[in-house]
């Protein structure tokens, strides 16, 4: 069976300090979507690890890691975290496997991205710029280039076609400064780089593993509410972040699926535009956004900040299928007299916990329950027993309202920080 992590918020929740955690019960981790837009941050020590492609079970010395045929490829960013990870001393590249149907992101396509972005003006929906977008439409338009095709005879051929079409696409639009020969340059002298590495017909070998009795954990990238289909479009990125995602994006059945264990963070966060119900655009967000030190680890830029949204929760544990929930940075609360959580919408004049068709044009406002701030330093703590009591009835609330268990809380960067609220049917 493949269990599956994922985020339930806009991404940001914490997933890769929970996936270094839990890979250490698995024999196999696997990114299954999205690109280098995403930025996993985990601490071992003293020492800060931001993975953007490579899955976060590259620290745990026997698991094996896969970029899967759903994740697309940047080979100059995949080379710099290479170098990085390498740099640090971490032996990994023996066991990292990139499956050969993953796409390849182009030079051209973050020229492309970066023309249509200025395109847009006011509504520019925050794009990192990594050409992620335009690299998935290639895809679905069916004319992009994949990483197994580096080994073809006629890839130059390819590769210059596509740059080709790529221009005349850019040419419609306002110029932008945009160094493309010097990063034509790195970008083929990564390729040969990568030639070097493990490629695999990641069906067989996820679906081989499996047969194999293996243990395999999905790795998410983003957050659900910025799936292509479900999350608030077209604020969303350009992939499936939710659990269907895994099927097409490691080559595995459904009833393969096992465990779903969604994260969200004690309060919650965005990045870019789009609709967010619970942001405090004042003094109190400002706080979280400092507690929280909430400046994206793919572009630097602050977090938008606001409460807890359980509507919006128990929208994306429903069509995730979660069975596990994990609650992280709680401790960023830990000075907060108060609390709040939606625990409903108003829209049209009505109370709902339904989220609007379209958040964009009809963003519903939160109606609010308020609990008392705990007022303690959890970062220590190692037991949920010696948690504060208003923390525990925040938790055991929100499990209420959610009808999932909270099995583990992080209360601070470290690996070590996690609080077990009970044995994990992972751990």
């Amino acid at each position: 069976m493949v269990d599956v992590l994922l985020g339930l918020q806009w991404g940001d929740e914490g997933k890769g300090k929970i996936v270094d955690y839990l890979a250490a019960s698995y024999d196999i981790v696997a990114r299954f979507q999205g690109g280098p837009n995403a930025g996993h941050t985990l601490y071992l020590g003293d020492k800060k690890y931001v993975l953007h492609t490579i899955p976060s079970g590259v620290f745990r010395t026997n698991v094996l890691n896969i970029i899967g045929n759903g994740v697309v490829i940047d080979p100059t960013i995949l080379c710099k975290e290479i170098d990085q990870l390498s740099t640090s001393g971490i032996e990994f590249l023996s066991r990292l496997y990139i499956a050969r149907k993953a796409h390849l992101i182009l030079p051209t396509h973050r020229l492309m991205d970066t023309v249509m972005e200025a395109a847009k003006g006011e509504g520019k929906i925050g794009s990192t710029l990594k050409g992620i977008g335009p690299t998935y439409t290639d895809k679905i338009a069916r004319h992009g280039l994949r990483i197994g095709d580096i080994f073809l005879a006629d890839f130059k051929e390819r590769y210059n076609k596509l740059k080709a079409a790529h221009l005349r696409m850019a040419s419609a639009y306002d110029a932008v400064d945009f160094p493309l020969e010097e990063e034509e340059r790195n970008w083929m002298q990564a390729i040969d780089r990568l030639k070097k590495l493990q490629f695999v017909n990641s069906a067989y070998f996820i679906n081989d593993a499996i047969k194999a009795g293996k243990k395999i954990l999905a790795e998410g990238a983003q957050g659900s509410m910025l799936d292509i289909d479900y999350g608030t479009y077209p604020f969303v990125t350009s992939s499936n972040t939710i659990t269907s995602g895994v099927c097409n994006g490691l080559g595995i059945a459904p009833n393969k699926i096992g465990e779903v264990i969604g994260i969200t963070k004690a309060y919650c966060t965005r990045v870019g535009g789009g609709p967010f119900p619970t942001e405090l655009e004042d003094e109190t967000g400002a706080s979280i956004r400092k507690a929280g030190g909430e400046f994206g680890a793919t572009t630097g830029r602050p977090r938008r900040c606001g409460w807890i949204d359980i509507p919006q929760l128990k929208y994306t544990i429903m069509i995730n299928g979660v069975t596990q929930l994990v609650m992280t940075k709680a401790d960023v609360l830990d000075d907060f007299d108060e609390i709040q959580a939606a625990s409903a919408y108003l829209v049209d004049g009505k109370a709902t916990e339904e989220l609007p068709f379209d958040m964009t044009a009809n963003c519903p406002s939160p109606i609010y329950t308020s609990y008392k701030g705990w007022k303690t330093d959890l970062t220590a703590i190692t037991n949920y027993a010696d948690f504060p009591l208003p923390l525990r009835e925040y938790i055991e609330t929100l499990e209420n309202q959610l009808e999932i268990k909270f099995n583990i809380i992080s209360v601070g960067p470290g690996r070590e920080q996690l609080v077990l609220r009970k044995q994990s049917a992972l751990a």
